[in-house]
């Protein structure tokens, strides 16, 4: 078992020197950097020595170098999303992930593609398509996952059953070792194997001296593997027999950075299936839907998923995902079962064959075949994000369902008996669990109920490990079936694998890592499966006085919040949904919504965050954070980093001075309404270059970006907004509405006010206006002024008070201001009736008109609506969507991503450049891909205002644009 020690101070920051001289990669051995890469998607959590970042593959082999000059050991990471302790360690963490992401070549004649580790698989996967090809493997988490992460775990995925997993799919690696050879590997004949001699040094001893392991141990290999599709447990040391090429590459794959590093690789691809259709079966209970695999394996899908109502009904009783759950046939546990072909016909032909099967399927089987691409996509979401989502019990008193055993791997036709003692299992030990997983290859997913923060807990978790590898093994299958062995599952392949086989492993590592500094205690040689748990017997959920309600009991709600984040880094996924731009543009890990979510999380452990609410390792990771809360609608598990923020900084300024910007910005709703009296000269100011750059020096005023100018005559103090100030109460309760006069529309825009005011008018309602200007008091929260924000809601609710009570409904257009009193708010008075009325009383100009069905005209030309990420995580965009189904086929709501635009950000030094370059990769190429004839709709002010700075298109409210096809 691997041990570790103390590491000198000074040999690190002579390494530090040395790999800032020597390379051009990032170097951070800072606390904040080590805090966020301390933990992954697994139980565990490691700090590392430092991070290393290359910027190239030389500075790869470089810091592999540099460090074993300094006798330290080191990790190749990727995205981070293991889930067995493996991409974690005290070690010098070398991230290939941020910019070893070339594809240098596709060869679709031969049907290879040449990467970097760093390439994201649906990176490859996307280009490889344009060849009607693509990259087998496919793992839950493919929008993120890199091809050195997937070769290190050797990952598989949903569509193993047509492509197998990684191993199957690489033909050569580039390698290097801890001591410095470089080459490349792969299927090794008698040519190849003397080259491998002829070169000499470290390279010919190698691949010499895996010659005589594998004669050595040739018939314990051929008789202790088990002849199993999902066998990831140990070395892939079969690939090493002579009928297997004596394939070097492949018996790399799945070391999970124990022996090399790999530095480029040779993938397979294989066909693409053209069109793609779904077929659903309910069953009764999971044991059936698992008994059904044989029958329906002969139709030949190209996936089968299975899961069980664990993580249906988790997500139903959370209110996740209703609409897709409804979409599923009836029954208690489901497969998944997908068929391709080379036109739509040929795939539903087949899905409909595997259909008709139905009623000679156990367990009551029901079906439905699915041929929309679309809600294939919405259903398959389901499986990749269920169990993430119901990885915190609704009651945070309770044992949360958690990973420790859970890709166990038995053949296809004894599934159904496994999970049967499985289960059982199970059940003596007092758990409970939820099934799904990859049916067609017999992989089976759970996450358990184990106990890991006491003591006795811990006991009774090993005891159940041990009976659960013993009983897997019974059955003939693999400990591991996708996610590897690391610190997790290494431990038991004693159990697996017979004293002989575990002794050539530990041959296999030593040739290639002798010293033992490769990702050392994972997989062989593995540190105790109890070991560095990140909520161990020593966790403490400490008790904090937190501004907003978390949902937890006894001050604990924050330190439970800080929870949430399980490390599967949906966040670092580069297209599609919002979350998490600054990511996006920056890919930083301390830029994710994970890596804030670990900041916090290590902010209240103290071991390397010291400095707690004053640390300026979390105040710069949250100064990138645009407050967009795509996180809050999609990481799987709700993170909200917005409310983290706003608590952070309103206790960091307890001890800080502010800045110039933070208080302009934050008090924009007291100073904005009074500022058309100076509008011209403000303006003029703005627009002086010298002024600007007094600005940038006093207040961190970015001088390059166009500031929105303020309006000479604000709506509240223009003729309709009197003329309705002096009509209030005067019409009765029926068909009135409020009209609620945000701060930036009034001040900046205020023909949006105006256009608002007409369209509620001309479908026979009576606006009504507040009696004062009262700003929302959204810039309050993005800065951390929570104090003033909750004197702001006081005042607020004083004034609706009266509205609330007559149930009149409040229909707000900026959608900034909507997430204030659907989110912020509540979580800020959870108990405040007013505020919960409030809450419910709001709505959006699409949702009255949606409400009151108000009857609109008919559209010649096509509507695109970008939607505020606001509205996206507090609401939707349903009612838009409705409306535009109504008025034209061809409208639609693009697949925009957050605009970059929040607040002062795109107008602070630090973060313009970040700005500006989301709004160029999340929202420019879909605004341009329209013509010019299009009109642009974006309810949010600062949306507007973005996109007239990276596309000089002009977008208008929605209020606009229904008032002028009235007029």
């Amino acid at each position: 078992m691997y041990t570790q020690t103390p590491t000198d101070l000074n040999r690190l920051l002579r390494l530090q020197d040395r790999l800032k001289r020597h390379t051009t990669a990032e170097v951070k051995f800072d606390a904040g950097t080590r805090a966020v890469y301390a933990s992954e998607a697994s139980n565990y959590r490691q700090v590392p020595i430092g991070v290393v970042v290359p910027r190239t593959v030389d500075d790869f082999v470089a810091a592999i170098s540099e460090c074993a000059a300094a006798d330290l050991p080191i990790l190749s990471r990727g995205a981070g999303t293991s889930m067995c302790g493996q991409s974690v360690n005290v070690a010098v963490i070398i991230d290939h992930s941020k910019y070893l992401t070339a594809i240098h070549e596709v060869d679709a004649a031969r049907r290879i593609a040449r990467v970097e580790p760093g390439v994201i698989c649906d990176q490859l996967k996307t280009t490889a398509a344009k060849y009607g090809l693509t990259f087998g493997p496919d793992p839950a988490t493919h929008s993120r996952c890199t091809i050195g992460g997937m070769i290190g775990n050797n990952s598989c995925g949903a569509h193993s059953v047509m492509a197998g997993k990684t191993v199957e799919n690489i033909e050569r690696l580039e390698i290097m070792t801890y001591d410095g050879a470089r080459f490349w590997v792969g299927a090794t004949d008698d040519a190849a194997f003397d080259d491998h001699i002829r070169a000499g040094g470290r390279r010919a001893e190698i691949v010499q001296s895996l010659k005589d392991l594998v004669n050595k141990y040739e018939h314990d290999i051929r008789k202790g593997f088990p002849a199993l599709k999902r066998r990831v447990s140990g070395y892939n040391l079969d690939q090493l027999l002579p009928e297997n090429g004596f394939n070097l590459a492949r018996a790399l794959v799945g070391v999970e950075g124990s022996c090399v590093a790999v530095l480029h690789a040779e993938t397979k691809l294989v066909m693409n299936p053209k069109s793609r259709v779904l077929a659903v079966f309910g069953f009764d209970d999971i044991y059936h839907a698992a008994d059904a695999v044989p029958q329906l394996l002969p139709f030949k899908p190209i996936a089968m998923e299975g899961l069980d109502e664990g993580i249906i009904g988790g997500l139903r009783s959370r209110g996740l995902r209703i609409a897709d759950l409804a979409e599923l046939p009836h029954g208690q546990a489901w497969l998944m079962v997908e068929f391709g072909g080379a036109s739509t016909v040929e795939a539903t032909a087949a899905a409909e064959s595997a259909a008709a099967r139905v009623d000679a399927l156990p367990g009551q089987a029901t079906v439905r075949v699915i041929t929309d691409a679309a809600l294939m996509g919405r259903i398959w979401t389901i499986r990749e994000t269920g169990a993430s989502a119901t990885s915190l019990s609704d009651d945070p008193e309770q044992t949360d369902p958690v990973v420790g055993w859970e890709d166990a791997a038995v053949e296809p036709a004894q599934l159904g008996a496994y999970l049967r003692e499985f289960s059982a299992l199970v059940a003596k030990f007092g758990y409970k669990t939820s099934l799904y997983g990859h049916f067609g290859d017999g992989c089976i997913h759970s996450r358990i109920t184990f106990d890991l923060k006491s003591d006795r807990g811990i006991a009774t978790w090993r005891a159940f490990l041990e009976e659960a590898a013993h009983l897997v093994v019974k059955y003939q299958g693999s400990l591991s079936g996708e996610h590897g062995d690391g610190q997790a599952k290494g431990e038991f392949l004693k159990i697996m694998y017979s004293p002989q086989l575990m002794q050539a492993f530990s041959d296999f590592k030593k040739i290639w890592d002798p010293k033992n500094k490769m990702n050392p205690g994972k997989l062989i040689h593995a540190m105790r499966v109890d070991e560095n748990l990140r909520m161990g017997p020593d966790y403490e959920r400490k008790q904090l006085d937190s501004e907003f309600s978390y949902g937890g009991a006894n001050g604990q709600g924050f330190a439970r919040a800080t929870e949430r984040c399980i490390g599967m880094g949906k966040c670092r996924s580069i297209e599609g949904g919002t979350m998490c731009p600054s990511f996006r543009a920056t890919r930083e890990e301390k830029y994710s919504t994970r890596g804030r979510a670990r900041l916090f999380f290590e902010l209240l452990k103290g071991e390397v965050i010291k400095d707690g609410w004053a640390s300026e390792e979390i105040k710069d990771s949250l100064d990138l954070c645009l407050g967009c809360k795509g996180c809050k609608a999609d990481c799987p598990t709700n993170v909200d980093i917005p409310k983290y923020k706003a608590e952070f900084l309103s206790k960091y300024y307890k001890s800080k001075n502010r800045g110039v910007m933070d208080v302009v910005i934050g008090r924009i709703g007291e100073w904005l309404p009074y500022a058309q009296t100076g509008s011209g000269l403000l303006n003029s100011l703005m627009r002086n270059r010298l002024i600007r750059k007094v600005a940038k020096t006093v207040a961190g005023l970015t001088p390059d970006v166009k500031f929105p100018a303020i309006a000479d005559s604000n709506f509240r103090s223009g003729q309709t907004a009197q003329r309705l100030l002096r009509e209030n109460g005067t019409s009765g309760d029926q068909n009135s509405v409020v009209l609620w006069t945000d701060t930036f529309n009034n001040g900046f825009s205020p023909s949006v006010l105006e256009a608002a005011v007409s369209v509620i008018e001309r479908a026979g309602f009576h606006v009504q206006l507040l009696e004062k200007h009262t700003c929302c008091g959204r810039p309050y929260f993005d800065v951390g002024m929570l104090e003033s924000a909750r004197k702001n809601i006081i005042a607020i609710t004083d004034q609706l008070r009266r509205y609330l009570d007559r149930k009149i409904p409040i229909v707000i257009l900026e959608p900034s201001c909507l997430s204030v009193f659907r989110d912020e708010m509540p979580a800020l008075y959870p108990l405040n009736v007013d505020v919960t009325r409030l809450s419910e009383s709001v709505q959006t100009l699409a949702e009255f008109v949606a409400a009151n069905k108000i009857a609109m005209p008919t559209q010649s030309l096509p509507l695109k609506v970008h939607g505020h990420c606001h509205q996206k995580a507090c609401g939707g965009m349903g009612a838009e969507q409705k409306l535009l189904n109504e008025l034209d086929p061809n409208s639609k709501i693009l697949p925009t991503g957050c605009c970059g635009m929040a607040g002062g950000y795109g107008y602070h030094q630090k973060t313009a450049d970040v700005a500006r370059r989301i709004g160029e990769t999340e929202l420019k190429p879909h605004i341009e891909g329209n013509d010019r004839e299009n009109t642009i709709i974006a309810d949010g002010f600062s949306c507007r205002s973005q996109i007239a700075n990276v596309s000089g298109r002009k977008a208008i409210h929605l209020a606009e644009w229904l008032n002028q096809i009235h007029e």
